[in-house]
C-alpha cells in the first residue's frame, strides 16, 4: 500500500468513527441536553431521531449520486456539512434548533457512510479487500461500543456542547488529509433520478418513523399511518426502477441470492447489536446500581474483543467462506447474549465481562467476512450501490433493536433489559441461520 492510499485510508476511519460516534454519545447526554434546554424527556428523544432519520433516509440516494458525481465528491460535501452542522450542534439554544442541527449532522453522516465501503473497495485489491472491509468493520463498531464510555468522560469535564465541538478539529484534519489522499473512482453515465430520491426519503423516513411510533406505544393509528406510507412510497420505488440499470434502491443486487442473504445476516445481527447497545447501559445503572463510568467500562470487553477478533476474521475471509464465518460468530453472539440474559441477580465484574467478551468475539468474527461478501458479490461498477446498502443494513438493524429495546421497558418493566437481551440472543440466532443457508444453496456458492 502507498503512502497515498494509506493517508486515504485514514481520512475514511476517522471520518466513520467520527459518523458512528455521534449515533451513541446523545443517547448518554440525553439527560443533560433536556434539563439544560428546558425540554421534555419525550421531546429531546428528537436529538436522537433526527440524527438517524436523515441518515437512513438519505443513504442510498447520496449512494447513487457517489456513483453520478464521484464516491471522493460526495465524501468531502459529507464531512465538510458534518463539521459545520456539529459547530451548529454546539452552538444550540433551542430544542428545535438543536435537533435542526442534528439532522443536517446526519445528512453529512450518511454522506460519508453511504461511500465509504465504495472508497475502500477501490484502494484495496479484491485478494486483499477481507483486511480493508475489516478494518472499517473494526472502526465502526468500536466507535459505537466506546460512545457512551467517551462521552461519559467528557460529561465528567464539561457541558454537552463539547461533545459536538470535538468534532471541529478531527474533521478538520480529516477534509485535509481527504483532498489530496482519496482516489477518483468510475462514473456512471445515467443522470440522477430526483423522483426516486424522494421516494426514497419518504418510505425510510416513514418505515423508521413507524418503529419509533410503535415501540413507544403511540395511538395505533400513527404507526398505522407511518406504515402505510412506507408500504405505498416503497411500492413505488419497486415499481418506478424496476428497469433502471442502475437502481437508486439496487433491486438489481437483491437478485443474487449472496447479496441478499449477507443483507438479511446483517440486519439480523446489528438488531441484534443495538438491543444490547441500548439496554445493557439501563441494565447496569438501574439494576445493578453501577455508576456511568462503572457501566463504561463494563461496555468495554465487548469493543475490545471485537477489535481483536475483526482483523482475524478479515484475514480468514480471504481463504473460507462468509456464510461459515459468519455463522459461527453468530452462534457465538447469541450464545453470549443468552448468558447476559441469565445473569445471577448479582453478577460480579468478572462475570460480565466473560459474557461480554464472548458477544464481542462473535461479533467481531461475523462482520468483516459478511462485509466482504457483499462488497464481492456486487459487480464492481455497482460497489457504490452495495456500500450504500451495507450502510443502510447497519443502521436499519440499530433503529429496529433501539425500538424493540422501548418496547421491551414499556412490556416488561425492572426486567426489561433482561426482556430485550433475550430477544436479541434471537435475532443473533436467526441471523446465524441466515449465514448458514448462504453454504448449502447451491446457486450461492459461487
Amino acid at each position: 500500500m502507498t503512502s497515498r492510499e494509506r493517508r486515504a485510508l485514514a481520512a475514511i476511519l476517522i471520518a466513520v468513527s467520527l459518523a458512528a460516534l455521534d449515533t451513541a454519545i446523545a443517547n448518554t447526554a440525553l439527560p443533560s441536553i433536556a434539563g439544560d434546554l428546558s425540554a421534555t424527556p419525550a421531546a429531546s428523544v428528537w436529538v436522537i431521531n433526527a440524527y438517524q432519520l436523515a441518515m437512513v433516509a438519505t443513504l442510498l440516494p447520496f449512494a447513487a449520486l457517489g456513483g453520478i458525481l464521484g464516491h471522493r465528491r460526495v465524501y468531502l460535501g459529507g464531512v465538510t456539512l458534518f463539521i459545520a452542522a456539529s459547530a451548529a450542534c454546539a452552538l444550540a439554544w433551542s430544542l428545535p434548533s438543536l435537533a435542526a442541527a442534528r439532522a443536517l449532522q446526519g445528512l453529512g453522516a450518511s454522506a460519508i457512510m453511504s461511500v465509504n465501503t465504495a472508497l475502500i473497495t477501490a484502494i484495496f485489491p479484491m485478494h486483499r479487500l477481507g483486511r480493508g472491509v475489516a478494518l472499517n468493520a473494526l472502526v465502526g463498531g468500536v466507535s459505537l461500543a466506546l460512545g457512551p464510555t467517551l462521552a461519559s468522560v467528557v460529561l465528567s469535564f464539561g457541558s454537552w456542547p463539547w461533545l459536538f465541538a470535538v468534532n471541529l478539529p478531527i474533521g478538520l484534519l480529516v477534509l485535509g488529509i481527504a483532498r489530496g489522499a482519496l482516489p477518483q473512482t468510475p462514473r456512471s453515465h445515467h443522470g440522477f433520478d430526483r423522483v426516486a430520491a424522494l421516494l426514497n426519503v419518504v418510505a425510510f423516513a416513514a418505515l423508521i418513523f413507524a418503529l419509533g411510533e410503535g415501540a413507544q406505544r403511540a395511538p395505533l393509528e400513527q404507526s398505522l399511518a407511518a406504515a402505510a406510507i412506507f408500504v405505498i412510497a416503497f411500492g413505488l420505488l419497486l415499481r418506478r426502477e424496476r428497469d433502471h440499470p442502475a437502481p437508486m434502491f439496487p433491486v438489481d443486487l437483491f437478485r443474487r441470492p449472496m447479496f441478499a442473504l449477507s443483507t438479511l445476516t446483517a440486519i439480523c445481527s446489528f438488531a441484534a447489536q443495538g438491543l444490547a447497545v441500548v439496554s445493557l447501559p439501563f441494565y447496569f445503572q438501574q439494576v445493578l446500581g453501577r455508576d456511568q463510568v462503572e457501566t463504561g467500562f463494563l461496555l468495554t470487553p465487548w469493543s475490545v474483543v471485537a477489535a481483536l477478533m475483526a482483523p482475524i476474521a478479515g484475514r480468514l475471509s480471504d481463504r473460507y467462506p462468509p456464510g461459515l464465518l459468519g455463522g459461527v460468530g453468530l452462534a457465538v453472539m447469541s450464545a453470549g447474549m443468552a448468558a447476559l440474559a441469565l445473569m445471577p441477580d448479582k453478577p460480579s465484574a468478572l462475570e460480565i465481562g466473560i459474557r461480554m467478551s464472548i458477544c464481542g468475539a462473535g461479533f467481531g468474527f461475523f462482520q468483516s467476512p459478511n462485509l466482504k461478501a457483499l462488497v464481492a458479490s456486487a459487480p464492481r461498477e455497482r460497489s457504490g450501490g452495495a456500500s450504500g446498502v451495507i450502510a443502510t443494513a447497519r443502521l436499519l438493524g440499530q433503529a429496529m433493536g433501539a425500538a424493540v429495546v422501548a418496547l421491551s421497558f414499556s412490556l416488561a418493566g425492572d426486567h426489561g433489559p433482561g426482556l430485550a437481551l433475550a430477544v436479541g440472543a434471537g435475532f443473533a440466532g436467526f441471523a446465524a441461520i441466515a449465514s448458514g443457508l448462504r453454504l448449502v444453496m447451491p446457486e450461492v456458492r459461487q
